[in-house]
């Protein structure tokens, strides 16, 4: 007869197999309790590296936004000239365009200054391209500037303003020469603006703020550009001949 087994102790129930603990001898009894994963998922989400990321996602989220709504272009865009003006409007605009020699003589120091300073800038450049890379990408980037800065949709339009006003100052002879001045300056383009010098306009007034005496307009209005750019030529070359001659020997006028 088997000895009997011992009693359990008080408040224990009964092991129905027997024994209070199992020997696993091959080490496949039963896993440990595993953590609730709420639990770790909400760690993990309170955690500051979790916090720190979910910012940088967020600001980064915003600059792709205001980029986007660069790339999109809500600036207006380029007003054309003025269509329909008669030829009283455009006496008008010429009357006050005369200038005194002296100013004239003034804003020529002043271009010419700019177009010296202008040239050594892309002299040294071109040097400094010659061993580095990055002028190489500057210099083009530059001289980008200056195509985009002299293309225009109204051309056109803004050069048969100057044709009829070059006309009604009496040099339909030079007109050939003022246009071809004003190709190599601005394009005819009313909003043209050296990025070096700050010159603007047609003729490219420096600084940009002397077109003002023709017109407030001046920003945005050809034949205001174009009277005033008259005034000067008058002042300062007699007709657009001499201003082409001078240009042609010293690339300003």
């Amino acid at each position: 007869m088997p000895p009997p087994r011992p009693a359990p102790d008080a408040g224990e129930p009964p092991d129905p197999y027997g024994s209070h603990a199992y020997h696993d001898p091959y080490g496949t009894g039963p896993s440990p309790v595993q953590p609730r994963k709420p639990r770790r998922l909400r760690r993990v989400l309170t955690s500051n590296v979790t916090i720190t990321l979910v910012a940088i996602c967020g600001l980064a989220a915003a600059l792709v936004l205001v980029d986007l709504n660069k790339m999109g272009g809500t600036s207006e865009p380029p007003k054309m000239a003025a269509g329909g003006l008669s030829t009283n409007d455009m006496l008008a605009r010429l009357t006050g365009s005369d200038m005194d020699p002296i100013a004239a003589d003034s804003i020529a120091a002043a271009k010419k200054r700019a177009y010296e300073q202008h040239v050594r800038e892309l002299k040294a450049l071109k040097e400094k391209a010659k061993r580095d890379a990055a002028a190489r990408a500057k210099l083009k980037a530059e001289q980008e500037r200056e195509r985009l800065a002299k293309s225009n949709p109204s051309a056109g339009q803004n050069k048969a303003y100057g044709k009829k006003m070059n006309a009604l100052k009496g040099w339909g002879r030079c007109w050939p020469s003022l246009l071809t001045l004003w190709n190599h300056e601005s394009g005819w383009n009313e909003r043209a603006e050296n990025p070096s010098s700050g010159a603007y306009g047609i003729p490219q007034a420096l600084p940009g703020s002397k077109l003002a005496s023709a017109g407030a307009d001046w920003r945005t209005s050809s034949p205001t550009q174009i009277a005033w750019g008259l005034g000067y030529i008058k002042a300062r070359y007699k007709d657009p001949c001499g201003a082409w001659s001078w240009w042609q020997a010293h690339n300003w006028y």
